[in-house]
């Protein structure tokens, strides 16, 4: 039977969603230092600035994804997560091809990224790349750290 995928903007401070923050955090946590983990709390995807928004398959919550404004012309995406009993299905992109699409559609120009160098973030860097980014230096206030890639891209 079909289901229905959908994304919206949604507030991140829902409690509906404190599940999926607490898979993203523990996931971060898992593979990276605590000094290189770049994920942001729900209450800082709160904040002016960022764009929030929740993938949903027939109302239930399977995955969220942001991206934070840095200046007019440059967005960065934040917190992008899947549910991992859900992914080898597209979801991924298909929230990654959102989150260009509205960023693309609220004047940014280029998008950014900032992902893990381990193992595990392998399936995502890919994912960057299939979609069209390209590593790069590190941007707005990131450092160097052998735990980070940048990726960059204009849309």
């Amino acid at each position: 039977m079909p289901t229905m995928i959908t994304i919206a903007r949604e507030t991140p401070l829902s409690p509906e969603l404190t599940e999926l923050h607490a898979r993203h955090r523990a996931a971060m946590h898992a593979e990276s230092p605590p000094e290189s983990i770049h994920m942001l709390p729900a209450d800082a995807l709160a904040a002016p600035g960022i764009s929030f928004f929740v993938m949903r398959e027939d109302g239930a919550v399977i995955g969220m994804g942001a991206y934070k404004r840095h200046s007019p012309e440059l967005a960065e995406i934040k917190s992008m997560h899947v549910l991992s009993e859900l992914r080898g299905r597209g979801l991924a992109r298909r929230l990654l091809d959102h989150l260009v699409a509205e960023a693309r559609a609220e004047g940014a120009v280029r998008l950014s990224l900032e992902t893990g160098t381990q193992d595990a973030f392998g399936p995502a860097r890919m994912l960057y790349e299939k979609a069209g980014f390209a590593e790069c230096p590190p941007f707005a206030d990131y450092r160097l750290d052998p735990y980070s890639v940048f990726y960059t891209r204009e849309i």
